[in-house]
């Protein structure tokens, strides 16, 4: 069964710059091949061959590169923007969704399996399944440890904390449509508010493998070292 993956490639892409001045951040070359190139062949991989990509910020570019997907061995088509819509607006827009179906970030490396997340997502008739991903976060400074009384209790020198964050790959079920407003900014967070509020929750899908979110200058190079080794 073919399946239908949503690459989220609208983004302004400044926090990656100066890479991202005269092209966009899906065609930034890691290692000769735009970031986005290599998504699209590790989702294959994985047994998705439609897609249908969000666009915004130096569409035509975009456009122009892929075309249909036919040199990639997949079926391409896009979706345009007139206004940025952030990660979840984009999908008010496309039309004849089927009942599920992969959205993801266009600059996001990572091993996970997506048949595994699939698989949950399906038997667990999720309405929204975030892939996790816990991450280390040191902070600068020494932790005080204080009772009510302000007596110190404990101190902590620059504390290793672990967060569990999203890692900007999603698979969703087109329920979720009936929350996202047209043609309005709306995010991941967002629509997160919203299930909670409607006790409609979504559920995580825990990875503990190879996670990058090409975001920064220093993540770009750790990418190159990635694709490097594989």
């Amino acid at each position: 069964m073919s399946k239908l993956a949503v690459i989220l490639a609208g983004g302004l892409g400044t926090r990656l710059k100066p890479y991202t001045i005269s092209i966009p951040k899906p065609l930034v070359p890691i290692n000769e091949k735009p970031v986005l190139e290599i998504l699209i062949l590790n989702l294959k991989k994985q047994g998705f061959t439609k897609f249908i990509i969000t666009l915004n910020h130096f569409s035509n570019l975009i456009k122009a590169y892929f075309g249909n997907g036919s040199s990639l061995g997949v079926e391409i088509s896009y979706s345009e923007e007139k206004m940025r819509l952030s990660t979840i607006g984009p999908l008010s827009l496309i039309k004849n969704l089927p009942d599920n179906f992969l959205v993801i970030n266009s600059d996001v490396l990572s091993d996970i399996d997506l048949n595994a997340m699939w698989n949950f997502h399906i038997k667990n008739k999720n309405i929204f399944t975030v892939g996790s991903f816990n991450v280390e976060v040191k902070s600068e400074f020494g932790e005080l440890v204080v009772e009510k009384n302000g007596k110190i209790i404990d101190f902590r020198e620059k504390p290793v904390n672990k967060n569990l964050v999203s890692m900007g790959i999603y698979l969703a079920n087109k329920s979720i449509l009936k929350y996202i407003p047209k043609d309005t900014f709306y995010g991941f967070d967002h629509l997160m508010l919203d299930l909670i509020k409607s006790n409609n929750f979504a559920s995580t899908f825990l990875h503990e493998g190879f996670w990058l979110d090409i975001g920064r200058p220093s993540d770009y190079e750790k990418a190159e070292d990635y694709i490097s080794k594989l």
